[in-house]
């Protein structure tokens, strides 16, 4: 345990010396202060716009929509900028050979990922978090929140389909050994799953529902029940990726 924390401090350490953690936290910030501000500004920019004489109704922004930009921004662009970061978290430190000095000192293979998966796994957490203020405070600020339902409920979504990634991050860094490659498994795991969505007996237990269902589950009638199954799904497959990513650094020659 005493292993295992050190190491935990030495990543976060490395996050800071590395802006990784500056970078993220940025990211997610300005993801989160733009989302409301875009729904607001959007309608009067388009009402500026010449349109050569077509008249186009624009409806007045709501919550709804600030929340819409959110998911999208958050769904598409903010994963992408988590697994960027995190992709390279072991596989440089394979690549450079510096994990033989603290492996040879008594520290555990087992320590190394888990640690590297909590920094991981804490700094999206907070991300994520920090994020959702931001747009909260904002959106409150602007609209009505009376017609958001399920909020808490939708972001635990999104940040459970973030730590399945990084579950799977870590196994892909541990499998092939180098970022590319790990960065290539990520993105066939997620193709994949649109493919298995496009076949809807497999819908109702897909992953990919935790990310794309966010804007709908804010409705009232959302029914949130339904995503028990693909929730249940997307931990039972974490457990699995970290467990392989442990017995895969384990038996891994260095």
């Amino acid at each position: 345990m005493r292993g295992y924390l050190a190491f935990v401090k030495k990543e976060l350490l490395e996050q800071v010396r590395t802006y990784k953690l500056l970078i993220l936290f940025l990211v997610f910030f300005i993801f989160g202060m733009l989302s409301p501000l875009m729904a607001k500004l959007m309608p009067e920019i388009l009402r500026q716009m010449p349109m050569d004489g077509i008249t186009i109704t624009i409806p007045d922004p709501t919550a709804i929509d600030s929340y819409s930009q959110f998911f999208k921004n958050l769904t598409q662009m903010g994963l992408i900028v988590l697994v960027l970061l995190f992709s390279g978290t072991l596989t440089t430190e394979l690549s450079k050979g510096t994990l033989i000095n603290v492996l040879t000192k008594g520290l555990t293979r087992y320590a190394v990922i888990l640690a590297k998966y909590t920094v991981a796994l804490v700094l999206w957490s907070f991300a994520l978090l920090m994020a959702l203020g931001v747009t909260y405070g904002y959106t409150a600020y602007f609209f009505s929140q009376d017609e958001i339902h399920h909020l808490l409920a939708s972001v635990g979504c999104l940040w459970l389909f973030g730590v399945l990634i990084l579950s799977l991050l870590m196994w892909a860094q541990t499998l092939v050994g180098n970022q590319y490659g790990s960065l290539l498994m990520v993105g066939i795991f997620v193709a994949g799953l649109f493919v298995l969505n496009l076949f809807s007996i497999f819908q109702d237990y897909n992953p990919i529902a935790l990310v794309s269902e966010n804007v709908a589950m804010l409705s009232q009638d959302y029914d949130i029940s339904q995503l028990m199954s693909t929730s249940l799904i997307s931990v039972i497959l974490s457990i699995a990726f970290l467990a392989l990513a442990l017995t895969t650094f384990k038996n891994k020659r260095i």
